[in-house]
């Protein structure tokens, strides 16, 4: 296995061992909306799994975008990040052709460090801006 500059080997790199860095991650809405059998034909579960078999996934309550419903976070990684990435979100990922191009994506480092599949521009979103009370 090669060593990168830090004396990592790039298999540390990919998987965010202890010995290496932190990888891509990805959110799942799973509440109301996301998730639920209001979304029919999608296998959530298996959705799921196969976004965790790539990257590390957290599973969240609602994300507040419901009429995008399934909407998946990939948040960059500290490297992603460095390069100045934002995460991104991406909406009504209800075809698991879209799911394999996610967990390509963000196994392959993600924002700012590996080229957004040109296809997930069609899933792009813009997260909703949280309301402060007055």
């Amino acid at each position: 296995m090669p060593a990168t500059p830090t004396g990592r080997t790039t298999d540390d790199a990919r998987t965010g061992t202890a010995a290496g860095p932190v990888p891509c991650r990805v959110v799942v809405c799973r509440d109301c909306c996301c998730g639920s059998p209001k979304v029919t034909g999608v296998d959530h579960a298996a959705q799921t799994a196969r976004l965790r078999a790539q990257v590390p996934v957290r599973v969240s309550a609602c994300l507040d975008v419901c009429d995008q419903a399934n909407v998946i976070v990939v948040q960059p990684s500290a490297e992603g990040r460095a390069a100045g990435a934002r995460p991104v979100w991406l909406g009504l990922v209800n075809d698991p052709d879209a799911t394999e191009d996610i967990a390509a994506w963000a196994h392959a480092g993600g924002p700012g460090v590996a080229p957004r599949p040109d296809i997930l521009d069609l899933y792009a979103l813009t997260p909703p801006r949280r309301r402060t009370a007055l």
